[in-house]
């Protein structure tokens, strides 16, 4: 078994999933302006397997989407970190960065602050060569985080899971390679 790797930023705690954690998730995933980009919103047992998948590749790599908390009162705000995509994508393998946070703690930089911390492990802990990230190609949020985090936008792929006529298959696919990564000063969040 792989030593587990959790970190803290400034105004974080990135860690294993605990079963606290499953109540606020579940609230997250249930809320209509946290999924505008995704399918659809989750019920709690869809929310908790996401949850359960998340603990057991942790347990077993040692990283993955961490579960994020605020260091000042140790609440659950949701998670950011690296994962392996599952479905097959026309730039796999690779390595992914990502997040999704409770509404109520967007437009504070606290994604790009995990993230950022992310982008250091998967760089200097775990030695990749290069980190994407991708999203729903109407998702100005998410990549606006991803242009602060240094990515670079390569292009536009159609989602394979996502079917004919969905307005979300469209997606954009960032990249940060790691020679990037160490050149590259942040912008503020």
């Amino acid at each position: 078994m792989p030593d587990l790797i959790e970190f803290e930023t400034e105004r974080l705690v990135l860690r294993q999933w605990r079963p606290a954690d499953r109540e606020p998730f579940s609230a997250l995933n249930a809320d209509s302006r946290v999924m505008a980009f995704f399918p659809s919103r989750l019920t709690r047992a869809e929310s908790d397997a996401i949850a359960d998948r998340c603990e057991t590749l942790i347990r077993e790599r040692g990283w993955g989407f961490w579960a994020a908390e605020l260091k000042t009162s140790r609440e659950f705000i949701g998670f950011v970190g690296l994962h392996t995509p599952s479905a097959e994508l026309p730039f796999s393998p690779c390595v992914e960065i990502g997040w999704r946070l409770a509404f109520a703690h967007w437009g504070k930089g606290l994604a790009s602050e995990a993230a950022r911390g992310a982008l250091k492990v998967g760089f200097t802990s775990l030695d990749l060569d290069e980190i994407v990230s991708f999203t729903a190609v109407g998702n100005a949020r998410s990549r606006a985080v991803m242009e602060r985090l240094g990515m670079h936008a390569s292009g536009t792929f159609v989602h394979p899971q996502l079917p004919e006529g969905s307005a979300l298959r469209a997606h954009c696919l960032y990249r940060l390679p790691r020679a990037r990564y160490g050149a590259f000063q942040p912008l503020p969040t």
